[in-house]
């Protein structure tokens, strides 16, 4: 039972692999003056990066949570969504109102993944 700590910071793992399953930390945008939809569009960049790296893909992800700051982002944020996940695997998702760390922040996404 191993647990593999990747991109370590003080406050958190960018990736920890523990039996086959990757857990990404949460996910924002490259530049938090864009819309909705660029923050959604850059912040799955990201995904797809930490995702490669841990030995994964889009294809693989078992879980994510997406957390908007407000609800009226939400047909925005799934039409980035919807084009990104492949057609057949979609994983289990929640979406949720949130406080983000940031003001100018509009959305965040926390990824469970299994490994290829």
């Amino acid at each position: 039972m191993s647990i593999e700590r990747q991109q370590i910071g003080q406050r958190m793992s960018r990736i920890v692999k523990h039996n086959g399953t990757l857990y990404l930390c949460g996910q924002v945008c490259k530049d938090a003056t864009q819309d909705i939809t660029e923050q959604t569009r850059t912040m799955l960049e990201k995904v797809d990066e930490l995702l490669l790296e841990a030995g994964s893909s889009r294809e693989h992800i078992l879980s994510a949570t997406i957390y908007l700051k407000t609800m009226a982002d939400f047909a925005a944020m799934n039409a980035v969504w919807d084009a990104w996940v492949p057609e057949g695997h979609a994983p289990a998702r929640a979406c949720v109102e949130a406080a983000m760390a940031r003001p100018e922040l509009l959305v965040e996404i926390s990824v469970i993944a299994a490994e290829r």
